[in-house]
């Protein structure tokens, strides 16, 4: 992984922003390790085993549609929102050949080994989003399901790529948020790295060119259109159960998910696998 220049110790922005733009991308060693064992195949692979492969980890998904993004031919006026189009599009010889997956996240944060298993808990907790958007998108008859998948999964890619590249700051953040729950992300995040992750995550959709739409997915609360909110309310839901299905904030998100489905509350609990409560 390219060495982090000194001024990105600075709490700058802009800074970041063009030290990401140029950065290796990080993927799991479990990613490696598929993608190797699908390369020996490779004269008999379809895009959909590859696609299954890489939808398996956030920062391989956002290299294969940046790297489609920046590598569309002058006749493509389509926007590649779905990483199965993407690979189709570019050949399984190009993906293997263009988007190595390297460098390996667990190598990035050996000497960290706090910060790899919270980037890990973040990818799991993206996954899960990805599960609740892409059920409750078939559920509202949504004909492009996987652009909810995939917006579900990079919501927190800013926070991902700052665990890979700045992991004590991100320690300090995580630190300072269990000691006072009533700490709030943005503030804290400001007060450490100088800026806030949204942000960053508004530029790094904007210079790595994703497409709009996905950009538009990623934005919390930035329409009242329903794949928005879809997505929206997936990671709120995803993020709160993370802290066990007692967290405060459950219960309003059952309520926004059930105007959202146009389900009753209780059917919702239940749908989104809400354990029963213990008899006493």
């Amino acid at each position: 992984m390219a060495a982090i220049p000194v001024d990105l110790a600075a709490r700058d922005l802009n800074a970041w922003v063009n030290f990401l733009r140029t950065a290796e991308i990080p993927v799991l060693k479990q990613t490696a390790r598929e993608i190797g064992r699908l390369k020996e195949d490779e004269d008999n692979l379809s895009a959909r085993a590859i696609t299954n492969v890489v939808l398996n980890d956030p920062m391989m998904v956002f290299k294969v549609l940046s790297y489609a993004q920046k590598h569309k031919s002058r006749s493509q006026l389509q926007d590649l929102a779905q990483v199965e189009q993407a690979i189709m599009m570019m050949g399984t010889g190009t993906f293997f050949r263009n988007i190595p997956p390297v460098p390996l996240v667990e190598d990035a944060l050996k000497t960290n080994l706090t910060a790899l298993m919270q980037l890990l808990k973040l990818i799991k907790r993206a996954h899960r989003a990805a599960n609740f958007a892409v059920e409750w998108a078939a559920h509202l008859n949504d004909l492009h399901a996987e652009e909810v998948l995939i917006a579900a999964l990079l919501h927190d890619l800013s926070e991902m790529l700052m665990w890979c590249y700045a992991p004590e700051k991100m320690n300090h953040i995580h630190n300072f948020q269990a000691a006072d729950k009533t700490l709030r992300s943005k503030a804290v995040q400001q007060e450490v790295l100088g800026f806030i992750l949204h942000d960053l995550q508004v530029q790094l959709v904007e210079v790595f060119q994703l497409p709009p739409l996905l950009g538009k997915l990623m934005q919390d609360g930035a329409s009242g259109e329903q794949r928005v909110k879809n997505v929206t309310l997936a990671v709120n839901l995803a993020r709160h159960s993370a802290n066990g299905w007692d967290d405060a904030a459950l219960p309003d998100d059952y309520r926004d998910i059930a105007e959202l489905l146009r389900l009753d509350v209780d059917r919702v609990m239940r749908v989104v696998g809400v354990p029963d409560a213990p008899q006493s």
